[in-house]
């Protein structure tokens, strides 16, 4: 069972990503709107896995992968995004993601990205 923050300016995909961890067997032990509260919560909690939204207030998905990847160059970043943000996912990679995943969510395809980040 891995701990897992989930980093979403949208209650509803916090939600539904919340949901397929718990199913999944996982804790979700934080939950965060904005990179901002995403880099600290990492900080606090150090989980095993960080989920990140793109586009946020605050503090963008991109700049908070960048001051998680400082604080612990090993972090599990798992980036989602929208249909046609490949740009913005290739930064993210290039920032120190270790992957992503499309919204809307498919659990088959969360379920891989976790176990290949988490080699279980």
């Amino acid at each position: 069972m891995a701990t897992v923050v989930i980093v979403d300016d949208s209650l509803f995909m916090r939600s539904v990503l919340k949901d397929i961890f718990l199913d999944l067997g996982h804790s979700v032990i934080a939950e965060a709107e904005n990179g901002y509260d995403a880099v600290l919560k990492y900080a606090h909690f150090r989980p095993d896995l960080i989920t990140m939204d793109i586009n946020m207030p605050k503090m963008d998905g991109l700049e908070a992968v960048k001051k998680i990847v400082e604080l612990d160059p090993q972090a599990n970043i798992l980036m989602c995004s929208a249909l046609g943000q490949q740009e913005a996912i290739i930064k993210a990679f290039k920032a120190g993601a270790k992957d992503f995943i499309v919204k809307p969510f498919e659990m088959e395809r969360v379920v891989n990205a976790v176990s290949k980040m988490l080699g279980s």
